[in-house]
């Protein structure tokens, strides 16, 4: 895990996830002090950081974010973590995390249950354009 940047935070993410995917583009426009590298769960590096951090991806197949070094959030916590990152009005996000997890997660589980139904899928990962590579690890 040597390779990981360590001052930069990683978000996990499903590669073949439409809903996924525009999250990404969305995170990468809205990120301005350039906090995130991104990794698709499927990709022998996510698969690498998945269990080096000991991840049961049985109980998450989403996102990951995963700060080298000090801790790594999944599902909900990691949605509002993210968020508060991207600053401004995003940082309201962090109102959801005064509630239980068991809440805030039943939400995010649903949705992400449903991603593929509502949303659809690739048939592969995303390749990202030349201007977006630096934001892929």
């Amino acid at each position: 895990m040597e390779k990981l940047p360590v001052n930069k935070k990683i978000i996990l993410f499903d590669g073949v996830c439409n809903l996924c995917d525009a999250t990404v583009q969305f995170i990468i426009k809205k990120d301005k002090n350039d906090v995130f590298r991104f990794v698709q769960l499927q990709s022998e590096l996510g698969k690498e950081i998945i269990s080096y951090i000991g991840v049961d991806t049985s109980k998450t197949d989403s996102i990951i974010l995963y700060e080298p070094g000090k801790a790594y959030y999944y599902k909900a916590e990691a949605a509002i973590n993210i968020a508060k990152e991207l600053g401004g009005v995003y940082t309201a996000m962090a109102i959801f995390s005064l509630l239980p997890k068991k809440i805030t997660n039943s939400v995010y589980d649903y949705v992400a249950k449903n991603r593929y139904k509502w949303y659809g899928k690739k048939n592969e990962c995303m390749i990202p354009t030349p201007e977006m590579k630096a934001k892929f690890l």
